[in-house]
């Protein structure tokens, strides 16, 4: 079964096809805020327009518009194709390319997370949650990350107020979705967001 993996939740957008264990094919760009303008055109570029039996995509947490573009890409191509789809989230992904990269014993994941907060999830290295994913103001997620390694694209709100961490910059690469377990990409393919909306209903008086 060939797969399509979509990946647009931070300034980065990448698309990779795997197929029998193995990358075929991969793209990623920093995009920045053109992830509509720029992830159907690189889908297009991959082998045989990028057509898959299974497509799964990056539901987040991280930015708001560029999960929702993803997603909705991924849901107009699997009717289009009439491939199956799913979702796996962008924290356990960058935790997976983490441990590729340096095995350790665990590893805090730190994405942007908006409003001065960052989203946070510590993970074992065989990718099983330490914590449960949290949106937090850069000082409690210090206190939080307790030593441990951090990656991701929000490392430096902690970078500043302690210039001894042991601190990864990456962002989410969709290539990398080949490192997750079987039960990590089949989420339901719908926006994690990570933190409550900041519109709020009104509450009649």
């Amino acid at each position: 079964m060939r797969t399509l993996v979509i990946e647009t939740s931070t300034i980065a957008c990448s698309v990779a096809l795997i197929e029998s264990g193995a990358i075929i094919a991969r793209a990623h760009e920093v995009v920045g805020r053109s992830h509509a303008e720029r992830l159907i055109p690189m889908i297009a570029e991959l082998p045989n327009g990028g057509r898959a039996d299974r497509i799964i995509v990056d539901c987040g947490p991280g930015s708001f518009t560029g999960v929702r573009v993803g997603i909705a890409a991924a849901r107009g191509l699997a009717l289009g194709w009439g491939a199956e789809i799913a979702g796996f989230s962008s924290l356990p992904l960058i935790a997976a390319a983490g441990f590729a990269d340096r095995l350790t014993d665990d590893i805090a994941v730190i994405m942007e997370g908006g409003h001065g907060e960052v989203f946070m999830q510590a993970f074992s290295a065989d990718l099983s949650p330490r914590s449960d994913m949290v949106s937090l103001k850069p000082k409690a997620a210090l206190a939080a990350l307790a030593g441990r390694r951090a990656v991701g694209n929000g490392i430096r709100w902690l970078g500043v107020l302690d210039d001894g961490l042991d601190l990864t910059e990456a962002l989410p690469d969709a290539a990398s979705a080949i490192l997750l377990p079987a039960a990590l990409t089949a989420l339901a393919p719908s926006p994690i967001y990570g933190r409550a909306p900041d519109a709020k209903p009104s509450v009649p008086k």
